[in-house]
């Protein structure tokens, strides 16, 4: 559920109609929400039904099932039914919400961030504005095949910061995401949580997977992605990331993702 600010939690809402996705009998429902009338944090909560959340402007960071998403404009991501999931919206966010009966189509049994692509975009929000039932047969109910068969197919994105439990993990994951730019190196960060170089480096990889210098960079990449779409200025997210120059920042933005930031977050 979503809150209007200044007031209790209430099921989410389509057009001016208040609307309990639980509750439906159809197998797909697509829900817009602006969040300049919402809360800007959506507390830990899960649904019956898959859920992708499609950013159409700002962004919003996910964490569910040991992992933080970002999810940037023309991405979504994907949370399987019955996962616990938190949301984190820009001011400026503009979502749409699409609930996916279990089993009404072969999508990942995972969270994932999905690329979507242009097609698929304006058929979910074809579906966001058709208020009432709709048959198999009819043409919202062939929409929907088509839009099951389209969602499917999408590319999964590397936008996961894997997250640990792990009191000295978790004690560097919160300092460097209050102090972003803050440049200690794994050997400097041992002496911090009184551990040894080479078992710091073990722990890391054990808890997330990835090496320091990688986690830390899918961290730069999260909190880029979020400042970014917030409307925020390359040189800006550059100095507080602390990159010596925004061309060293932009260097690393489109060798992890491909492109540089003007170019990924242009709609």
């Amino acid at each position: 559920m979503i809150s209007k600010s200044g007031q209790s939690a209430r099921p989410l809402r389509s057009c001016d109609e208040d609307f309990d996705p639980e509750r439906s009998d159809r197998p797909v429902v697509a829900l817009r929400l602006d969040f300049s009338d919402y809360e800007a944090e959506v507390p830990r909560h899960q649904h019956r039904q898959g859920q992708l959340i499609l950013a159409l402007h700002g962004a919003v960071t996910c964490t569910a099932a040991n992992g933080l998403w970002i999810v940037p404009p023309d991405c979504g991501i994907w949370i399987p039914g019955g996962v616990p999931h938190s949301n984190q919206v820009t001011p400026n966010a503009r979502l749409t919400y699409l609930f996916v009966e279990p089993d009404a189509a072969a999508l990942p049994g995972k969270c994932c961030t999905l690329s979507v692509s242009p097609m698929l975009r304006e058929m979910i929000l074809r579906l966001a504005d058709v208020s009432g039932s709709y048959a198999p047969d009819d043409h919202i109910g062939r929409l929907v095949r088509v839009l099951l068969d389209e969602l499917a197919l999408m590319p999964q994105e590397r936008l996961e910061l894997p997250v640990s439990g792990h009191p000295k993990i978790a004690m560097i994951a919160a300092a460097l995401t209050a102090e972003p730019g803050d440049r200690r190196t794994l050997g400097e960060w041992a002496a911090h949580v009184a551990m040894s170089e080479r078992s710091l480096k073990r722990l890391m990889v054990q808890e997330t997977g990835l090496t320091f210098g990688r986690w830390r960079r899918q961290l730069h990449l999260t909190i880029a992605l979020r400042e970014l779409a917030s409307g925020a200025t390359v040189q800006r997210v550059s100095s507080e990331l602390g990159y010596e120059s925004p061309t060293a920042f932009i260097v690393m933005f489109k060798k992890a993702l491909g492109a540089t930031p003007t170019r990924y977050l242009a709609t």
